[in-house]
């Protein structure tokens, strides 16, 4: 009986290891994207949204596959009047060259993504400093402008890569309301996530080839427009000196 019982203690915390696991993958899985980071002093964060009592805000698409789903976005922006910040990596941008130059005229604004889009955290920094500086002059090659944003692939970073952008020039950036356009959700659950999480300073995420992005933008911009937001370019929301960024990753001007 003794033995049974010892037998059914390990039976028991085996299973209860084996549940707090699986319950720490879908925690991690499920998790907004601007909670991905360590709070831990010291840690070197980019920029997931930025302190305003102004109500600006930007909207951001990042570009890495496709363009069934492009032509219909730039569409939506241009009748909401909104101008965009387009994240694009260097085979995006060697292989669409047509519609960089299109985002480009419409007077949206273009970082880069990297230039493989690869987990980048587990580069070295000469890696890094290759795909950053490849990438930009991709970019630059097309469109004539200096690139000056950067955000990382699948929002994955270390210190290291977020450093090594600073250092070049390139201002990190994440978001800290994710559309998940990416899942195919519906274009009223894509509004929902978006308008239901939008505060001053928020940067969202969308992407370019999202099947229903574009179905969802009319009502994002005109919702939120109404209710006093004014979209600007992830270049116009940033401060670009004078700053720190608390362990939100909100970005706040020094007094």
């Amino acid at each position: 009986m003794k033995v049974l019982m010892v037998r059914l203690r390990y039976v028991f915390l085996a299973a209860a290891v084996a549940f707090a696991a699986v319950a720490a993958v879908f925690a991690v899985r499920g998790a907004e994207a601007a909670d991905v980071y360590w709070n831990g002093a010291g840690r070197s964060l980019p920029i997931y949204s930025v302190e305003r009592t102004d109500k600006k805000i930007a909207i951001t698409f990042d570009c890495a596959w496709g363009t069934d789903h492009t032509d219909a976005i730039l569409s939506a922006l241009e009748a909401g009047g909104v101008r965009a910040t387009f994240f694009m990596t260097q085979f995006w941008v060697e292989t669409n060259p047509d519609h960089v130059k299109k985002i480009d005229a419409a007077g949206h604004e273009i970082g880069t993504h990297s230039a493989t889009h690869s987990h980048m955290s587990a580069q070295s920094e000469e890696e890094i400093r290759a795909e950053l500086s490849s990438s930009s002059r991709a970019i630059e090659a097309v469109t004539g402008k200096d690139v000056s944003l950067f955000r990382p692939p699948f929002g994955d970073y270390d210190d290291l890569l977020i450093d090594t952008s600073n250092d070049m020039g390139l201002y990190p950036v994440q978001w800290d309301v994710d559309s998940l356009d990416w899942k195919e959700l519906s274009a009223q659950d894509i509004v929902s996530r978006i308008v239901g999480r939008v505060k001053a300073g928020s940067i969202i995420l969308c992407h370019n080839d999202g099947r229903h992005t574009a179905e969802a933008l009319p009502a994002v911009l005109d919702t939120l427009k109404a209710r006093g937001y004014e979209f600007v370019p992830v270049g116009e929301l940033i401060y670009r000196d004078g700053y720190t960024i608390d362990p939100s990753g909100r970005q706040v001007k020094n007094a």
